[in-house]
């Protein structure tokens, strides 16, 4: 397991903050008004990111192409094992970094377009920055704001430039 890059004290602050369009309310209200802005924008492909956001998703009907969880929410709650799928891919990712193997196995999945649970030993929340860096322009990357609400990362060439950004200064830090 090959560590690509190591979360900084200044982006695990900055980090915190929606990095995207952040949906406030309820599981019930967020997925509500997800569903309504991927009917409207019709993205060519939806991820999610969490374990509870994507239970959420999945129970409500909404089928993310690529989901990456490691059946774990808020570092103790277990989330049950139920969703759809064609492929499971289980991958090592420490907290606070991102590894190769998990970097692979995210843009692997988004090129084969079949439902994909990449499912993490460690931890998951860095690794909305590689599925946004690797989905396919104007697809939408979700994860949960814990105690808010959700959030929708639209990839755009922006978003993408930003995400290269902090991984450099990741790739930078690295011992």
């Amino acid at each position: 397991m090959k560590v690509e890059y190591t979360l900084t004290p200044r982006l695990r602050v900055f980090l915190k903050e929606p990095f995207g369009t952040l949906i406030e309310g309820t599981p019930k209200e967020t997925i509500r008004k997800l569903k309504e802005r991927i009917a409207q924008e019709k993205p060519p492909r939806v991820v999610s990111v969490g374990d509870v956001v994507s239970m959420n998703m999945h129970v409500s009907g909404i089928h993310p192409q690529l989901t990456v969880i490691d059946y774990i929410s808020l570092r103790d709650q277990v989330i049950p094992k139920q969703a759809p799928v064609e492929r499971t891919v289980c991958v090592k990712n420490p907290q606070g970094t991102i590894t190769e193997e998990a970097i692979s196995a995210i843009k692997t999945a988004l090129e084969a377009n079949i439902h994909t649970h990449v499912v993490i030993e460690g931890e998951e929340d860095l690794l909305t920055l590689i599925a946004v860096l690797y989905a396919p322009e104007n697809s939408f990357v979700i994860y949960g704001q814990p105690y808010m609400g959700i959030v929708v990362v639209k990839a755009t060439s922006e978003k993408k430039a930003e995400v290269k950004v902090f991984l450099n200064e990741m790739k930078a830090s690295k011992s």
